[in-house]
């Protein structure tokens, strides 16, 4: 055995109290708080609000969209899974990445991962700006600006601050969620409220269940895909987790149901009460199913509601874009000054840094603020796909070195693999595709080889000062 695979053998027997030790992070995060931050990643604007354009586009159909794509990341998170089991480490995919792929890889993944959530959060704070017009007449970049600040001053606080904030915001989305299925059923058994005609042959009975066609409906896995960013949040956790191991695999085990009931059954009862022919582009549908319903003051609920998944995201993205850019510093991959931490174990140059970049959103939402999400979204889908695409790829690498016996064997093991793997693959190729066929799509693909080419001349610049400085 080599010196290497010892070291890699040393690693995978780390024990669940244990971490890098150059990390230095606090494990302020309990069972509890990663469980509700696992069950928030799985719910966010993506879902409450992109859902509008995306039913107005495939209609019914949009349900097997998130049922096919929820299946992609299931299988994804279990890969995900089975390689923080063999060793759980913070800033995991750009780990991994480094150990099974090698340094650049590594180097593409931090980057990339880190991009997709400065994105998303710009992104989030674009709709939270919209959220707050449903009561006030403030501009939405005002509201971008406002929220930016405020979630990155609770981030700079403590990591347990970022759980407990988190731990409440997903509460709230789930309770929402819940409630409105349950008030949906309600409207359908019992008939109150003023829905019109309100039945689950919805589903079905205008237009079939692809009343735009076949083709219509697979556009729309752009916008599905974009509602899943966010899943694989737990694995950044896994350095500041207590009993990483077992928490972790508990969250994973739970996404299934996380997925069935939050996205898939409330699509089923929002479209069984209304016909998908009543939801548009811009308008969030569990919005406007209350205001058909004619609940008094539900519609508010349900927007605060909404805005309050706006403020989880972006929270989520800055602790994970701070925490992603002080990995990237400990490789050497990114500027020294990265890596250092607060005497509350926090990175607080890395998450200012990334905040900083965050404010082209509030810029995007001055200069467009129709298409603001949109363009911001589809930057994040083509980067997201990248990140899972390589915790795949790594994936396949780790179970070639444990059947050569290099690597010992994770008792956390996804099914089916490596014929599933594969099949997820082929899933995010599909979608890559289908990003040639649409507007926000060609141009994700284009920021996206923009992208390619700066993180490419990135890491030659960084091997040739590795050189001059040898």
């Amino acid at each position: 055995m080599t010196a290497s695979d010892r070291q890699l053998h040393a690693g995978a027997e780390l024990s669940d109290s244990a971490g890098p030790a150059e990390e230095g992070y606090a494990r302020g995060l309990n069972p509890r708080t990663i469980q509700m931050i696992a069950i928030g990643g799985a719910i966010g604007t993506g879902l409450f609000y992109g859902a509008g354009g995306a039913i107005e586009q495939a209609g019914p159909a949009l349900i097997l969209a998130y049922l096919v794509a929820g299946l992609a990341i299931f299988v994804i998170m279990r890969a995900l899974g089975e390689l923080l089991t063999y060793r759980p480490v913070s800033g995991s995919f750009a780990e991994y990445a480094h150990e099974f792929l090698g340094r650049f890889a590594g180097f593409a993944t931090g980057w990339s991962y880190w991009a997709v959530w400065v994105a998303t959060c710009m992104a989030e704070i674009t709709v939270a700006g919209k959220y707050v017009q449903y009561w006030f007449d403030i501009e939405a970049w005002i509201t971008a600006l406002v929220v930016l600040a405020v979630m990155f001053g609770a981030n700079l606080i403590s990591v347990r601050l970022f759980g407990e904030g988190e731990f409440w915001f997903s509460t709230i989305k789930v309770t929402a969620i819940i409630g409105m299925i349950l008030l949906g059923i309600g409207v359908l058994t019992i008939g109150f409220g003023h829905a019109a005609d309100p039945t689950v042959t919805n589903l079905w009975a205008d237009g079939g269940v692809f009343p735009n066609g076949f083709g219509q409906s697979l556009l729309v896995l752009q916008i599905v895909l974009f509602a899943y960013v966010g899943v694989e949040l737990v694995g950044v956790t896994a350095g500041e987790a207590r009993e990483p191991r077992k928490t972790l695999r508990k969250a994973i085990n739970t996404l299934p149901f996380r997925i069935g009931l939050f996205y898939v059954g409330a699509l089923v009862v929002i479209l069984s009460v209304s016909s998908w022919r009543n939801f548009e582009e811009g308008k969030s549908p569990f919005v406007e199913v209350f205001q058909q319903i004619g609940i008094p003051g539900a519609a508010g609920l349900i927007n605060f509601v909404l805005l309050t998944a706006a403020l989880s995201s972006c929270n989520s993205g800055i602790y994970s874009t701070g925490r992603m850019l002080r990995t990237l510093s400990l490789h050497g991959e990114a500027p020294g000054a990265l890596n250092k931490l607060s005497s509350r174990a926090v990175p607080y140059v890395g998450i200012s840094a990334s905040a900083a970049v965050m404010v082209i959103g509030v810029v995007v939402n001055v200069i467009s603020p129709d298409k603001a999400f949109a363009y911001i979204t589809s930057v994040s889908t083509i980067g997201i796909i990248f990140v899972w695409g390589m915790i795949l790829v790594c994936h396949l690498v780790y179970r070639g070195r444990v059947k050569r016996g290099l690597l010992p064997a994770s008792d956390y093991r996804l099914p089916g693999a490596p014929v599933t793997t594969w099949l997820a693959l082929a899933f995010l190729a599909l979608v890559v595709v289908l990003l040639f066929l649409t507007e926000s799509g060609r141009t994700a693909l284009v920021v996206g080889a923009g992208w390619a080419v700066l993180v490419g001349l990135g890491y030659l610049a960084l091997t040739r000062l590795g050189k001059r400085t040898a």
